[in-house]
């Protein structure tokens, strides 16, 4: 799935290209590559409000060229996931000043839909089907039918792009979203561990 970088450097030049009027927000990218309508995409947005770096899931809506004479930027309208919702709402809350600026995370999170199985390390030792929804070295959101117990110790399976033997991830699950996710730190003991967390992102990304 395509990455498409976007900066902003203040609060007013994001809100500038908002798009507030799609059903599910969106956002003008400056980019001049050419972009097809419907074609599913990610943005990396960076503005000096947020924590992070956010990335967060749309489609193209829209593609224009540039006009220099008109003084038209090259771009294109994205309209964020109905998924993503709140992702957009604490983008928006956030750089408008209306949400407290959470804590910085070391790693930035990609957005996936990938299908998992899991495990309580210390429950019944069958694996559960789940979604994982977000991704870092650090850690991850998984989505279940009910939210895990916070500080319990998680089992992960995940098979990584291109590869047959699933890769077990060790975690611990650390809180809960409203619409009952729960995210997880990932625990590992050595940088072998590190090092197979990095590749899994790695092809994820290039996915």
């Amino acid at each position: 799935m395509q990455i498409l970088k976007v900066r902003f450097r203040t609060r007013s030049e994001f809100q500038e290209h908002y798009q507030p009027d799609l059903p599910n927000g969106g956002l003008f990218c400056p980019t001049t590559s050419p972009m097809q309508v419907g074609a599913p995409v990610i943005v990396e947005l960076s503005v000096p409000a947020l924590p992070n770096k956010v990335l967060i899931r749309g489609a193209v809506r829209a593609w224009r060229p540039a006009l220099p004479r008109l003084r038209v930027r090259a771009g294109a309208t994205v309209e964020f996931d109905s998924e993503e919702a709140e992702k957009r709402d604490f983008i928006v809350e956030t750089i408008s000043g209306e949400r407290k600026p959470t804590p910085r995370r070391r790693h930035t999170r990609l957005p996936v839909a990938v299908p998992v199985r899991y495990r309580l390390a210390d429950g019944d030792p069958e694996m559960i089907d789940a979604d994982l929804t977000e991704i870092s070295v650090g850690g991850a959101l998984l989505s279940t039918r009910e939210p895990l117990p916070i500080d319990a110790d998680i089992i992960l399976e995940i098979t990584p792009p291109g590869a047959v033997s699933p890769l077990s991830i060790s975690g611990k699950a650390t809180y809960h979203l409203p619409n009952g996710s729960t995210g997880l730190k990932f625990i590992y003991r050595d940088s072998g561990g590190s090092r197979r967390l990095r590749e899994l992102v790695r092809r994820l990304r290039q996915s």
